[in-house]
């Protein structure tokens, strides 16, 4: 991983997630009425959660998970209603502090802790299972299979996540914006092929005895993305 670039990033997506479209990506998570443009992110958004979802144990019981990248927490709440304890974190507090409010007071079996931080720090400790939903879309390629690598390096059990897969229409909305208005955009995501990522972890050092396992590919008009699953071989 160049440590460098992966910083400065993350400092962007802090800066976005915190502070320049909290409000935005607030009212985009939650049942608020949204243009339509935003709703056909909603919509895959919430498509691609239970994709996610789907491909994790239905009992999650005396499981740790840890969700990378938690947003406003609608992931943990589900995976902690099947009876996960959930370590849910993310580089922005003020989403953070959302989820928190968000969270029901009975989740059943499960529990959620919230932090604020990054997701690759091994103090959090290792976990059945992660999950890191939308939150490496952001990191070149190298970047992106060094922190999956970080990643394995901590669960027991699988880690599914999110890449932008490489289209035609993903790479002319990559060059023309990305999917918000210019006065609260992201930083750019960064589209990759799946050819070219599956070579890259099969190159990885850090991720022998790793492989991909399912995959799908959730396009809701102007959401693109493509879940992953890597499982040991």
């Amino acid at each position: 991983m160049d440590s460098t670039s992966y910083r400065e990033r993350r400092e962007q997506l802090f800066e976005y997630f915190d502070r320049t479209a909290a409000d935005a990506w607030a009212k985009l998570t939650s049942d608020a009425p949204v243009s339509g443009i935003r709703a056909t992110v909603r919509a895959g958004r919430e498509t691609m959660r239970e994709t996610l979802l789907s491909w994790l144990p239905e009992d999650l019981t005396g499981k740790t998970l840890l969700d990378a990248g938690c947003g406003t927490g609608a992931l943990a709440v589900e995976a902690a209603r099947r009876g996960a304890d959930v370590t849910a974190i993310d580089l922005s507090p003020t989403l953070v502090g959302l989820a928190d409010d968000r969270t029901p007071e009975k989740l059943g079996r499960g529990t959620i802790r919230f932090l604020s931080g990054d997701m690759l720090d091994p103090g959090l400790g290792a976990f059945d299972h992660i999950v890191s939903m939308d939150s490496l879309i952001h990191y070149k390629g190298g970047d992106m299979v060094a922190a999956l690598a970080g990643l394995v390096a901590r669960t027991r059990g699988s880690v599914v996540f999110t890449f932008a897969p490489r289209t035609p229409l993903l790479a002319t909305m990559h060059f023309v914006g990305g999917f918000f208005p210019r006065s609260d955009r992201a930083p750019a995501i960064e589209p990759i092929a799946e050819a070219d990522l599956r070579k890259r972890i099969a190159a990885e050092p850090a991720m022998a005895g790793w492989q991909p396992g399912r995959t799908r590919r959730i396009k809701s008009s102007f959401y693109i993305s493509q879940g992953m699953e890597l499982v040991k071989a």
